[in-house]
């Protein structure tokens, strides 16, 4: 995997991170209102110390299901404490005792019934709240940093996470492309690794080249919030405005079959930022699965950023981004963060 460079310049801390769950909080915002009727069991749930899966099969295992009958919106990391929606497919609307879930792990916040399961990505975004302990660096300059951030955003990173331990998806992408075989699961995490690492490796280009957040010739924008895109079309002042209000943003590619959206200045960037031997390589697999082309926002802005010194070396962060994007994009650039409990931060 490449070193991702920094959009504002050379670090300006180091400080650790997950010390104890409580520094590391995720609460998931809802995409939707519960329709109070069907034969869903919509639950909203505090966990401590387990993942999402893990808190997915204990559900499985109270409802007498098997574990296809338990469904989340997304993943939520196990050293942490994270707040999410699952759903329970009840057909005779007879729940067991919502009680007897009740553990160190487990809190039950709310129940209602929904008419529909609960599916991948419904959720409008992730909460965060996030503490820095034993934090090295000078305190004026770290609020300066991230004010700038507030201000203007940030690379969209793909977090470390997307690409598992020591980076090993992308070589297991390729042997995957090169012949082996993986399951289902697996297939699907590796091409998402593969894209991912292509994406940053167009990011990290423009990071170099200072244009990450403003326009090149044959942009292709994205509306914010969303997954729509539009363009290239001649730069105005209509897109200067929109794009300083943050309503649209440059994107790059998520790689695929077909043809490459993009055109001119923009196009010659990307193919050039991964037409090394390993990406052509993920681009052949890729195009091998039959993934199509697709964007994602090159900017992201961190909504309602705030900090605080809770002590002279302990900072409070506290942030929402939308689905699919990364806390540790804002730590990225702060300077080196250790995550003390050896994982990297969820989405």
């Amino acid at each position: 995997m490449i070193p991702l460079p920094l959009a504002f310049g050379a670090p300006l801390l180091r400080a650790d991170i997950r010390t104890t769950p409580e520094d590391f909080q995720v609460d998931e915002l809802p995409a939707f209102e519960p329709s109070g009727e069907g034969e869903h069991l919509l639950l909203t749930i505090r966990k401590r110390g387990a993942n999402t899966v893990h808190v997915a099969k204990l559900l499985a295992k109270w409802a007498g299901l098997p574990e296809m009958g338990v469904s989340f919106a997304g993943m939520k990391d196990r050293h942490a404490v994270t707040t999410q929606r699952f759903s329970v497919h009840l057909p005779k609307r007879v729940a067991p005792d919502i009680a007897a879930l009740a553990s160190d792990e487990v809190e039950v916040l709310e129940s209602t019934w929904h008419n529909r399961k609960l599916q991948r990505g419904a959720l409008a975004g992730n909460r965060f709240r996030l503490v820095l302990r034993n934090v090295q660096g000078e305190a004026k300059a770290i609020d300066e940093r991230l004010s700038l951030i507030a201000a203007r955003g940030l690379p969209n990173w793909f977090g470390e996470q997307r690409f598992g331990r020591d980076g090993g998806n992308v070589p297991a992408a390729l042997a995957m492309f090169g012949g082996r075989r993986m399951r289902p699961d697996q297939r699907s995490l590796l091409l998402s690794a593969a894209r991912s690492a292509l994406f940053n490796q167009v990011l990290a280009e423009r990071v170099a080249q200072g244009n990450w957040d403003t326009p090149l010739d044959g942009e292709v924008w994205m509306l914010d919030g969303s997954r729509s895109v539009f363009g290239p079309e001649p730069w105005t002042d209509l897109l200067a405005d929109r794009l300083g209000r943050f309503d649209i943003h440059p994107s790059g590619p998520l790689w695929g079959e077909g043809e490459l959206r993009s055109s001119g200045d923009a196009a010659a960037l990307e193919l050039g930022a991964i037409s090394d031997e390993q990406s052509l390589q993920l681009r052949a697999g890729l195009e091998g699965a039959r993934l199509k082309q697709e964007r994602r926002a090159l900017r992201l802005r961190p909504a309602n950023l705030q900090h605080r010194w809770l002590e002279a070396d302990v900072l409070e962060l506290t942030f929402a981004l939308p689905p699919g994007c990364y806390a540790t994009a804002v730590l990225h650039e702060l300077g080196p963060v250790n995550d003390v409990a050896g994982v990297s931060a969820s989405e």
